[in-house]
């Protein structure tokens, strides 16, 4: 088995480069410099633990992958990049070749089923970061990223490919859990996602402010009357179950969020329309207001168009612009 990492980035880089250092076979794709220096340099690891260079194969071109039967693609790009991977990666990948959608938010797997037949759904937890190319950030030490996954749309048992990549995830620093019910987890983690708006523009000391609690109980209430099944807090918390250990990286300041890291990039768009858009038109379709999420969404949006500064807002100015 060999994991074709499209989008090496934050989560991408973390992950594929755990893999490659614990013995699987890698091949990174990523853009620019960020692929010049790994290509040059190798790419470097930093964690709690210290910090770590690894040098596996790597490509700025999907047309330069050399397909072979044992590949299977560990689709890692934003949200909103994905359409445009996907064309580059259908014209070229076999359409039997499974592809696991590592992303935030749940409207992935429905876009890379119309190209190819065998998806993953993955709930990723791996606190990381990438702003300075050649550099990925893993926050969690000694285990780095919990990586359930499984078939898409689902399946009564988890299959003989999510069994596998499981195992291998598990062979490294990272743990897995092939799950036949792997939807539920990322409804629940889309959930969680609707805080990265507000550390984007406030802070992370708003992740637990009532601004976010909004947004939160607003997406309970569109997963509730749209018939959505999704995995409680209780659970959550269970599921990592202090499996997750946050620490500082010496060297490298603490961070926020990926929309938060996308702002700080200066990039000219984000996730957040598949995160607290999502909710939004779960609302639309089904009668539920989602004014604090359609706020949300509206300003981390103009934010990227503006390249504005990320954290320049507090929580009670945001919640003074609901419409009354």
């Amino acid at each position: 088995m060999r994991f074709v990492v499209v989008g090496a980035g934050a989560v991408g880089g973390v992950v594929g480069g755990r893999l490659f250092e614990h013995g699987s076979k890698v091949l990174l794709v990523a853009r620019g410099e960020h692929s010049r220096i790994i290509a040059k340099d190798g790419l470097t690891i930093a964690s709690p633990a210290g910090v770590v260079k690894v040098n596996p194969p790597v490509t700025d071109r999907i047309d330069g992958v050399d397909w072979t039967e044992q590949d299977v693609i560990l689709l890692a790009v934003k949200s909103q990049d994905s359409e445009e991977a996907l064309c580059e990666l259908s014209a070229v990948a076999p359409s039997s070749t499974p592809v696991v959608c590592m992303q935030n938010g749940v409207a992935n797997e429905t876009v890379v089923l119309r190209r190819f037949s065998l998806v993953y759904a993955m709930c990723v937890m791996c606190p990381s970061s990438y702003l300075s190319p050649g550099v990925v950030v893993a926050r969690s030490s000694p285990i780095t990223a919990l990586l359930d996954l499984g078939r898409y749309p689902g399946v009564d048992e988890p299959d003989q490919v999510a069994v596998a990549i499981s195992e291998v995830i598990n062979r490294s620093s990272m743990q897995s859990v092939p799950r036949p019910d792997i939807m539920r987890w990322k409804y629940a983690k889309l959930l969680l996602n609707l805080g990265n708006a507000v550390d984007a523009l406030c802070g992370p000391g708003a992740r637990n402010s009532h601004l976010t609690e909004r947004a939160h109980e607003e997406g309970e209430a569109c997963l509730v009357a749209a018939g959505i099944p999704y995995a409680s807090r209780e659970e959550d918390a269970a599921r990592r179950d202090n499996l997750l250990t946050l620490g500082a990286v010496p060297g490298y300041e603490e961070l926020g969020s990926s929309t938060w890291q996308s702002l700080a990039r200066s990039s000219p768009s984000t996730e957040v329309d598949y995160l607290n858009g999502e909710i939004v038109l779960l609302g639309r379709l089904h009668g539920v207001p989602t004014p604090v999420n359609e706020l949300l969404r509206s300003l981390v949006n103009k934010m990227a168009r503006e390249r504005s500064k990320p954290r320049i807002m507090t929580a009670d100015e945001v919640l003074s612009m609901l419409p009354t």
